[in-house]
């Protein structure tokens, strides 16, 4: 664990007076402070001088503590900060200290808080515990100069592979040399035990454009002292939010080694090109009294309840207050940051709800100064209620008022599979009546469309996307159980093969839909997670992924393949416009339980096709659908897909056989 050394119990004494105080009081004081945004917080380094700056206004006095290692030896020089404006503490050394290591430790209402590395610490040694001083222009791999992302004109044109670094490499069947570690991003011509591809070459085979990569900053639960014990975790229990996690190197005691090797992770991926989402958590830390934010300014990052007590809309003890100066800047900087050190393409906000607003869109605005391709999108939701007033809050229901953010769609999510929470509950794919206009909402991407009856929808009852842009589509990610597990636990006495129909039907109504596609690691190849909901901690043996099954699940891969071929290749299903949609879009009315038809027209976005045609069939008899007469082209039949088409039809009563998709195409 990532635990100062030092007792804690004064940090938790020195701001309880000010943590009693009613909640509007502590806010009307904090709005007080002095706030800083310079570029030069924490640590400036050049040829002649090395410059800390600490935001501290409450301080009553600081120290610096300088160390030759990063654990485990005393500090070879004490230096008391000087107070300055903007609630700096400020200290110079005349001479340069790239290899030293240092920490902080404040005098707050009389009581020495434990040493800490300070909030924007961007190298650190073994467990984060001690900042390092570092050169960073000797952590760029060769070539980092000219390295460059794909280009985005819209983020429609994405298709996102959530991974984790551990999943994706771990298991003996990957042929990846550097397993759980950033670097085996790296390795090409790695195969599984059948000489299939796996690891970026299996990225690049599968078509995606963008690897969502769980957390990749330093966070606190696995001991990097410690590696043999081969700990793992999701990542969603922040430390130090501008430093990468040492345990994905090879040497986490080097703070150069993680960032250069966390670089040539990110330039692999460029240069095979797919771009780099990182997922940041800035909605709360993984300790409170003892976080970085709180021993360098008690109180004020996080919000509180009228008793004091910390507010807790992340389920995990806190929640930070974006809507504050300071906080605000330090999200906005810390991403920019990312984005220009690391060449980071995209990010994705756990519990963005938690923040409000205002900083999303700054945070958008920001990112966008720096590369107009990076893109923004988060969980619309919160884990448990906020002081922070809803109409703040950025919210699913409030994304038309951040332009530039999507957030992800329960809608479809739930409306496709089931209820997330309920592991029996069935959806649209397989089987159950009565989500056809949820699965709808999902397909116009929450746009306000003449045809869509929100009033019916299971989950939102307003078109609450004002673009398709703002939509991320979905049926499951590493949260609760992953698709194949959900199937099992639903579909009791199904066979494999039947479940396998229900995960490419519940895939092609995703990838077809308007809004931006989002995939699971390993659905392609039909993994699972052994019905384990939660696995945040759960072993090897459960998270990482079976290469294997890439042989034995060869058809369900290339569906998957083909059906992201298929979105690639044509914008219809690539919407802008909620307009576009509303006018190019035709549901055909039909009344039977889990049956939807309808039709992409007008050469819709520019596609070459003058008319698609998707009928979906969640149910377990075959259907029989009207076509109109002419030269259609079947691209989907039977769970068969094929975007060169599988053979032609002339249109007419056509049968749709049990949980499948039939899409037909036609030029003229």
């Amino acid at each position: 664990m990532k635990l100062n050394s030092t007792s804690l119990s004064a940090s938790i004494l020195a701001g309880a007076a000010l943590l009693a105080m009613p909640m509007h009081a502590a806010d009307e004081q904090y709005a007080s402070w002095p706030t800083y945004n310079g570029s030069d917080l924490e640590l400036t380094v050049d040829s002649q001088s090395t410059r800390f700056a600490l935001w501290s206004p409450e301080a009553d006095a600081v120290r610096l503590f300088l160390f030759d290692t990063d654990r485990n030896t005393p500090a070879t020089e004490t230096i008391n900060m000087t107070r300055a404006d903007h609630g700096l503490w400020r200290a110079t050394v005349d001479r340069p200290l790239y290899g030293k290591f240092y920490t902080f430790s404040i005098c707050h209402r009389g009581q020495w808080l434990a040493q800490t590395p300070g909030v924007w610490a961007k190298a650190v040694g073994t467990n984060g515990q001690r900042a390092a001083i570092i050169d960073f222009a000797t952590t760029n791999p060769e070539g980092w100069e000219n390295d460059r992302g794909p280009v985005v004109n819209s983020i429609n044109d994405v298709i996102l592979y959530e991974m984790h670094h551990r999943d994706f490499s771990m298991h003996t069947s990957s042929g990846i040399a550097h397993k759980g570690k950033f670097l085996a991003l790296t390795e090409h011509a790695t195969t599984n035990n059948y000489g299939d591809a796996t690891g970026i070459d299996h990225l690049v085979e599968l078509g995606i454009t963008h690897v969502h990569i769980l957390p990749s900053y330093d966070y606190n639960s696995v001991d990097e002292a410690n590696l043999q014990l081969n700990q793992y975790n999701w990542g969603y229990d922040p430390f130090n939010y501008n430093a990468p996690e040492g345990s994905y190197s090879t040497d986490p005691a080097d703070p150069a080694c993680r960032i250069n090797q966390m670089k040539q992770m990110v330039m692999s991926l460029h240069q095979a090109g797919i771009g780099v989402v990182m997922d940041v958590v800035y909605n709360h830390t993984s300790l409170s009294d003892d976080s970085n934010f709180s021993l360098t300014a008690p109180g004020y990052y996080y919000r509180h309840r009228e008793d004091g007590s910390y507010s807790d809309a992340s389920g995990c003890g806190n929640e930070t207050a974006s809507e504050r100066q300071q906080m605000r800047d330090y999200i906005v900087n810390s991403v920019v940051y990312w984005a220009t050190e690391y060449h980071i393409d995209g990010f994705r906000f756990d519990l963005m709800a938690i923040h409000d607003v205002e900083t999303m869109n700054q945070v958008v605005a920001a990112l966008h100064k720096v590369n107009p391709s990076i893109f923004v999108y988060g969980e619309g939701w919160t884990a448990g209620d906020s002081p922070l007033p809803v109409e703040q809050r950025a919210l699913k229901e409030n994304v038309s008022l951040m332009q530039g953010v999507a957030v992800f769609s329960d809608d479809i999510r739930d409306g496709v599979k089931g209820h997330y929470s309920r592991a029996d509950d069935r959806g649209f794919a397989t089987g159950k009546p009565g989500n056809e206009e949820t699965v709808k909402i999902g397909i116009v991407a929450a746009t306000n469309h003449p045809q869509v009856n929100f009033a019916l929808g299971n989950t939102s009852r307003i078109p609450y996307a004002s673009s398709p842009q703002m939509v991320i589509n979905y049926v499951s990610c590493h949260d609760d159980l992953m698709l194949t597990d959900k199937l099992a636990a639903s579909m009791p006495g199904s066979s494999e093969e039947q479940r396998q129909r229900a995960a490419r039907l519940a895939q092609t109504i995703v990838f077809t839909s308007q809004g931006t596609p989002f995939m699971f690691a390993g659905e392609e190849l039909f993994r699972n997670k052994c019905g384990v909901h939660n696995t945040y901690n759960s072993p090897d043996s459960v998270n990482a992924i079976n290469w294997d099954l890439k042989h034995s699940n060869a058809d369900q891969f290339n569906y998957y393949r083909q059906l992201i071929r298929l979105r690639r290749a044509h914008p219809a299903f690539r919407m802008t416009s909620a307009e576009d949609i509303a006018r190019n879009i035709v549901f055909d009315d039909i009344k039977t339980p889990n049956l939807i038809s309808y039709a992409i027209r007008n050469n819709a976005n520019g596609d070459e096709w003058r008319e698609i045609r998707l009928v979906f069939n969640g149910s377990e008899e075959t259907q029989t659908v009207k076509i109109p007469k002419g030269d259609w082209i079947v691209v989907a039949r039977d769970g068969q897909l094929n975007p060169d088409g599988l053979d032609t039809t002339r249109g007419g009563q056509l049968e749709v056989a049990p949980t499948s998709a039939l899409i037909l195409a036609r030029v003229k």
